[in-house]
């Protein structure tokens, strides 16, 4: 009998024990009830109704697959829960923690109870630990586990390297996944409906231009270019948007024109250009004396396009949502 998948350091950390180390749940386990008619078992679990748990009001899944609860269902039904799910108190009934698929599944099986660990636990663990749960889930949308990581920013005003340390995940993933809540909605529509990946929207950000970002993502579902693909694409792009434009000019002013000075830049300028292009989603030119003063120039096409730069960078100063 192989049992489920354990959810990693980071739910450990937040619930203080591993998920695997539960008793197994054998008969031989059982303890006469307990005050007010809930079985106990042994290490620490206890048996409860699955009419009297509430769901989790964090978990950032919005969809479950039917057919994988059906699934689970039937393992269920052959082999028992193997692994307990986690809950707290609250008045007379119990909020589930972590483990809604399990409970989902043993209702569709008709279990009428469900092991269970009882923790004490505040809204912000919870809403931790729900985050957790689901990161590291590859069938969670994308948009989702930003979506959650945007709420608890915004709900606790803390800083991404603040909920990445409690978390005991890397900064980059929480801002690399925000980001993706800034790319236009028909692209999003696409990352939700799996027509695009992760990659490909991520790759899609340094453009900057929503429009941009819309045609090239209807080139990715109608060719199914790769990421490697989009992001040479990407920068062809951005390349050919920041040549310098041609002029015209007729013969005889020709001959009496100098010949033009070619611009060279340095080549830690350009790449420091590249690297803050694809922070921000626009283009970024960085200009700067011998002294070594200088400025740097965000370009934006539009009124939505100010606005969301302005967003993006009032988040990054104020460190809510990056």
């Amino acid at each position: 009998m192989s049992k489920e998948k354990r959810l990693g350091r980071g739910l450990e950390a937040l619930l203080g024990r591993p998920f695997g180390s539960a008793p197994e749940l054998e008969p031989d386990n059982w303890h006469q009830p307990a005050a007010g008619g809930t079985a106990a078992l042994g290490g620490g679990l206890v048996m409860l109704s699955v009419y009297e748990i509430d769901s989790n009001p964090y978990q950032p899944r919005r969809e479950f697959n039917p057919t994988e609860i059906d699934e689970l269902a039937e393992s269920i039904t052959a082999h028992g829960v193997i692994q307990p799910i986690v809950v707290r108190k609250q008045g007379e009934r119990y909020q589930l923690i972590a483990g809604e698929r399990r409970l989902r599944a043993s209702i569709k099986a008709g279990l009428p109870e469900i092991p269970a660990q009882v923790r004490d636990a505040d809204d912000r663990q919870i809403n931790e630990i729900a985050i957790v749960e689901n990161l590291q889930r590859k069938d969670l949308n994308a948009l989702e586990k930003a979506a959650s990581f945007q709420q608890y920013l915004q709900r606790y005003q803390c800083t991404q390297e603040e909920l990445a340390k409690r978390l005991h995940i890397d900064r980059s993933t929480i801002a690399n996944l925000i980001r993706l809540m800034e790319l236009p909605d028909q692209v999003q529509a696409a990352l939700r409906s799996g027509t695009i990946t992760p990659g490909h929207a991520r790759a899609l950000l340094p453009l900057g231009d929503e429009q941009e970002q819309i045609k090239v993502c209807q080139r990715i579902q109608a060719e199914g270019l790769s990421v490697r693909a989009i992001e040479e694409l990407v920068q062809e792009t951005i390349h050919a948007v920041d040549s310098p434009s041609f002029q015209v000019v007729s013969p005889e002013d020709q001959e009496s024109a100098a010949p033009p000075r070619k611009k060279t830049k340095n080549e830690q300028i350009a790449a420091l250009e590249n690297e803050l292009r694809a922070a921000v989603g626009s283009k970024v030119q960085i200009r700067q004396t011998a002294s070594g003063r200088g400025k740097i120039i965000l370009a934006f096409h539009s009124v939505e396009e100010f606005e969301r730069l302005r967003a993006h960078l009032n988040g990054s100063r104020a460190a809510r949502v990056g």
